[in-house]
């Protein structure tokens, strides 16, 4: 890889810790690595773990990417961007609206324009699978997101410039996903299922940013790009992590969807199978499809072909959930 620095917005969530750990290990060799976050506490923290004197080319950037002059200073001689920071929770959407169409709309153009007139020369933004076919206002941003991202693509007399976009559903574990709840509820018991016949893709934040990570390395721009993972059954998870437990069926809530929907069918005719992943391409996308098919095996995905976690091949079973509960969250857990 032939960058030699990257900054991650929103790099003091979960997501940002994680690749920072990869970015900072001996595989690469980033000669600047800028967290930038409006989070002085998270930074101040992260700088507790990654004192200057060892690793001299971390740099911490207050700021919001509602500011865009903000956001020129940070990007100075920076050469890629991971683009993680948003608003997420999905019920202050609802009821905080605009506060999320600064941040996850607005953000995302200041974030463009200040990555092109800094000559930022790759960007990957992450997405959500609730911007296919969304439903609620969360996901509309993010899909209003992703299409600025891609459209950047688009803007003449820039050389040297490319945006693509990973959509994937909940990271396991992460921040108000449902595994951590059903951890805390077991004591208890009782675990509240939303809807029985509920699925999830199961994604790990290691598997996360390794993906992210190929996709900055290999990426063309202009893609989405969706990563091939397992799905799980809501009652395999409860069997997994209480078997005795009673079940209270409390009904799904506003905005949610019984299955995780990442590529719908009407994505399918743009939608290319790269064998470990799916590309989601442009309208009129012949170069990048002449890209992926030069170098490894590229086919079409079939009419109304759809991917979502019901109708996946591929479901986890209960020790399987077990294993993976083990590995990425708790090594004790029984």
């Amino acid at each position: 890889m032939d960058y030699k620095s990257i900054l991650i917005t929103g790099g003091t969530g979960s997501f940002g810790r994680a690749l920072l750990d990869k970015l900072l290990s001996d595989e690469y060799n980033f000669n600047r690595v800028v967290i930038f976050s409006r989070d002085e506490l998270k930074q101040f923290e992260m700088q507790g773990l990654y004192p200057h004197d060892k690793y001299p080319q971390l740099r911490f950037f207050l700021g919001d990417v509602r500011d865009q002059e903000r956001l020129n200073t940070a990007l100075k001689g920076i050469d890629v961007v991971v683009h993680a920071a948003a608003l997420k929770q999905v019920v202050a959407a609802e009821y905080n609206p605009y506060e999320f169409i600064k941040t996850n709309i607005l953000g995302a153009q200041n974030l463009i324009s200040a990555c092109i007139a800094n000559r930022v020369k790759k960007v990957v933004a992450l997405s959500t699978d609730k911007a296919a076919a969304p439903i609620n206002l969360y996901g509309a941003t993010k899909l209003c997101s992703d299409k600025l991202f891609i459209a950047s693509n688009n803007i003449t007399g820039v050389s040297d410039y490319s945006a693509s976009v990973v959509r994937y559903g909940n990271v396991l574990g992460s921040r108000g996903s449902v595994v951590p709840f059903f951890l805390g509820q077991r004591k208890t018991g009782r675990l509240s299922v939303t809807h029985p016949e509920m699925t999830r893709f199961s994604l790990s934040l290691s598997k996360s940013v390794e993906f992210v990570l190929g996709i900055m390395k290999d990426s063309y721009g202009g893609e989405i790009f969706i990563p091939k993972i397992p799905s799980y059954r809501i009652l395999d998870l409860v069997k997994a992590i209480s078997p005795k437990a009673k079940i209270d069926i409390i009904g799904i809530r506003a905005g949610e969807k019984l299955h995780e929907e990442m590529i719908t069918k009407s994505d399918a005719l743009n939608t290319i199978d790269l064998t470990n992943k799916y590309a989601i391409l442009p309208n009129n996308s012949g170069r990048i499809y002449d890209f992926y098919a030069e170098s490894r095996s590229v086919a079409n995905v079939p009419p109304g072909f759809c991917y979502n976690s019901g109708e996946n091949e591929d479901f986890l079973d209960v020790e399987q959930i077990r294993q993976e509960i083990k590995l990425h969250l708790d090594p004790d857990f029984e």
